[in-house]
């Protein structure tokens, strides 16, 4: 996403927060014209200071004027505190709203996001974007009101009024301190795409990281820990590089403005030193108390740049994280199946009709496949690992959608239906088990929060779940992640248990069993063939003595369906199911 770009999302995520930015317009004016009230009425005090001679002769020193001015110092001090304290207040109320809509709305995007865009990048990275960089973008947003509030509100303040007390010294300010913004805006325009780098590389980190953790058992039983190490450092080096990179460009913007700054706080003490001398005397004199508060200004006036020009880098930072944000939450969805019927009175028939299908273009999977598949009937796939049999079912849950041709369910094309339906009426239960950190109850009633006590308790049975669950610290009431610790058979047992518990009327198991020893896999395959009774099913193996009663079996290969029919048909051809079975059980 380009800066410009990003800036305009920048301010239409900020117009809601309208009313609050002219509260913080208001709490920064009153803010800084108590900072800037305040050198003038110590000038006007320090002038005090000169003494009189009384009619007794004494030097004497008006105190009773001092002190009327020390209170209207401690006003504008009082008005200063208030302002600083709204303007801190609203400032966070912003950019925390700010910061919270755009991981809601980032996390929601990646519910409607098609599965290629998550299968096609590192989990870490995704993650990095909605959490680390969605960080640096609101410490960029929050510090960028502060002081550019403040900043330019302080600048036109002080330059109108020394303008008005001596245009002269106002002048040697105005015309030196530009130079200060130009090095600034120099060094920024450089800065951009050296943090947009340092983004890039941490996400890159992380996910290398995330990566490594999650497969932190399997490093270690292929002792892979040096390597990955060395990875890693890699990784952290060239981040290291991209961020000292950054940081010290963008750093040698604030040594630059103080140059200018220290150069225009001489030009104004000189001046202001010729001009007291020269209009000593004079009917409207330069004073001491004008001079100390032209250096006072001087130094407010050239502040609000140096931190200005902190800002910006920081600025530089949040616009790169803010362009990965907005990048993720900008990308295409789903084609919207709004306005489409829902898919009701379900039968279970399918028809896949001349599909092909695949991920990339330039490397063809599935091509002119056809299957027809009769309501309450049980379909085995079995093949080799990369035929295409997880493919099939990605696109029978239409997590992926076909090139060309069409499936059917009970004679409508499931595109011309709302995937929430369709999904509603399949039973999934995968290889890879997944439950969220939750209570056993919650994850077991995902599918129907609606079941009973005695619906879940029946489910979990079914499974051969319940004993484990009972032996839990809290049963069904345990906090899984936090209170029990499952091993991945027991995890797949409640994966099992909860799609039990939904029955829905198409059912779809992939190596449902994969995690589960012997005994337990024969009960619970008795349970699955209950479940199935009357149910579409299909059925992913790679054992094949657990698909020898499935009404037909497809038999693929590198995409394609080579073989189809019943176990004993398929032995009797002598092809490659035959081979296949046989290397399974050969030895045995």
């Amino acid at each position: 996403m380009k800066k410009r770009s990003t800036l305009h999302e920048i301010m239409r995520r900020l117009r809601p927060y309208a009313p609050w930015l002219v509260l913080t317009a208001a709490a920064a004016i009153l803010s800084v014209a108590g900072q800037i009230m305040a050198p003038y009425f110590i000038g006007k005090a320090i002038d005090g200071l000169v003494y009189t001679v009384n009619a007794a002769g004494k030097r004497v020193i008006d105190f009773g004027y001092i002190y009327r001015y020390f209170a209207i110092i401690a006003v504008c001090v009082a008005a200063t505190v208030a302002g600083q304290f709204i303007l801190s207040l609203t400032n966070n109320r912003i950019a925390y709203h700010v910061l919270a809509s755009l991981r809601r709305d980032a996390f929601a995007k990646i519910g409607v996001l098609p599965l290629k865009y998550i299968d096609n990048r590192a989990y870490g990275d995704v993650s990095s974007v909605i959490l680390s960089d969605a960080e640096q973008f609101s410490d960029g947003l929050l510090l960028g009101f502060t002081q550019l509030f403040t900043g330019g509100a302080t600048i036109l303040g002080v330059l109108v009024i020394m303008f008005v007390m001596r245009w002269e010294v106002a002048l040697v300010v105005l015309v030196v301190t530009p130079l200060s913004l130009v090095a600034a805006k120099f060094i920024a325009s450089k800065t951009y795409k050296m943090f947009k780098a340092q983004a890039e590389a941490r996400a890159e980190q992380t996910a290398f990281a995330d990566e490594m953790i999650a497969g932190l058992k399997v490093v270690k039983a292929y002792t892979h820990e040096d390597e990955n190490e060395r990875t890693f450092d890699a990784l952290n080096e060239a981040l290291r590089k991209k961020s000292l990179s950054a940081l010290f460009f963008s750093s040698t913007t604030n040594p630059v403005t103080r140059f200018v700054n220290s150069v225009v706080y001489a030009l104004v003490a000189l001046t202001g030193a010729f001009l007291a001398i020269s209009t000593a005397g004079a009917a409207a004199p330069f004073t001491v108390g004008n001079l100390t508060t032209f250096l006072s200004y001087s130094n407010q006036y050239t502040k609000p740049f140096n931190e200005i020009s902190e800002v910006i880098a920081e600025f530089q930072n949040a616009l790169a994280c803010a362009a990965r944000l907005f990048a993720l939450i900008g990308e295409p969805e789903e084609s919207s199946d709004e306005g489409l019927p829902a898919l009701g009175n379900v039968r279970g028939s399918m028809e896949v009709r001349d599909v092909s299908f695949s991920y990339t273009p330039e490397r063809p999977l599935i091509e002119n496949m056809n299957i027809s598949v009769g309501a309450g009937m049980r379909v085995a796939i079995v093949g080799p690992t990369g035929c295409g049999k997880t493919t099939l079912i990605n696109l029978l849950m239409r997590f992926y959608d076909v090139d060309d041709g069409a499936i059917y369910v009970d004679g409508r094309d499931i595109r011309t239906i709302t995937r929430r339906s369709l999904r509603e009426n399949f039973g999934m239960v995968l290889q890879d088990t997944w439950l969220k950190t939750a209570t056993v109850r919650e994850n077991l009633c995902m599918g129907n929060p609606a079941a009973t006590e005695q619906e879940m308790i029946n489910a979990a049975l079914a499974a051969h779940a319940h004993g484990f669950i009972m032996r839990l610290p809290h049963g069904y009431d345990t906090v899984l992640g936090e209170e029990g610790s499952l091993s991945e058979g027991q995890k797949q047992l409640l994966c099992i248990a909860r799609v039990m518990l939904c029955r829905p009327p198409m059912l779809i198991l992939d190596e449902a069993t994969s995690n589960i020893d012997t005994r337990t896999e024969r009960l619970v395959q008795d349970a699955f063939q209950k479940l199935m009774e009357g149910r579409t099913s299909f059925v992913v193996a790679h054992r094949l003595s657990t698909i020898e009663n499935a009404d037909f079996i497809l038999v693929m290969k590198a995409g394609n369906i080579i073989e189809q029919g019943t176990h004993r048909e398929l032995l009797a051809k002598n092809g490659f199911y035959r081979e296949l079975y046989e290397a399974q059980f050969e030895g045995n």
